[in-house]
């Protein structure tokens, strides 16, 4: 039997390449600039609101699983605190138009909701999957555009409303 080894690093730039698609933000990093559709097919540019509002980016993998159901229901719950707060929430995930429009209005969800096909604003940010799913993490962006607080846990998706919302409302008072 014949095996074939492919040497990889004879193609100039790969290894770079593969680390730069996969460098996850860090606190401090200017937040990854992007357009996607919302709910209502809308296109949201993330410019518009840098420098007027405190940004809540929550990536999740599919609308309606329970989890992740659980996450999108917490920050709803505390949506009055993120507004009064000066934050705007965003949630983020693969899925269509037209699923998130059902999973806003099954769940009475404030906020938007942006569909990234084939996942390439989580790969700007770096989240990483887990078993065969996309990820989950959040991220808070500040006033001048910097990545000011990260928090990742796959099982408990609304822990990261709560370390959220603590750490806008600690921002908010300063």
């Amino acid at each position: 039997m014949k095996h074939t080894l492919i040497v990889l690093s004879l193609v100039p730039g790969f290894f770079q390449f593969c680390s730069s698609q996969s460098r996850h933000v860090q606190v401090g990093d200017p937040v990854p600039l992007f357009s996607l559709h919302d709910q209502h097919d809308s296109l949201f540019h993330i410019s518009d609101y840098l420098g007027k509002k405190v940004l809540v980016i929550f990536f999740y993998p599919k609308d309606e699983s329970l989890v992740c159901t659980k996450e999108a229901c917490s920050f709803r719950d505390s949506y009055a605190e993120f507004t009064q707060a000066g934050a705007l929430v965003i949630g983020i995930n693969s899925g269509t138009v037209e699923s998130h429009k059902k999973f806003q209005e099954n769940h009475h969800l404030p906020f938007i909701l942006l569909s990234d096909p084939g996942d390439q604003v989580l790969k700007m940010f770096g989240v990483k999957g887990k078993f065969f799913f996309s990820g989950r993490e959040t991220f808070v962006v500040d006033k001048k555009g910097k990545i000011a607080f990260s928090f990742d846990s796959f099982t408990n998706g609304p822990k990261h409303e709560q370390e959220t919302l603590r750490f806008v409302k600690m921002m908010h008072s300063e």
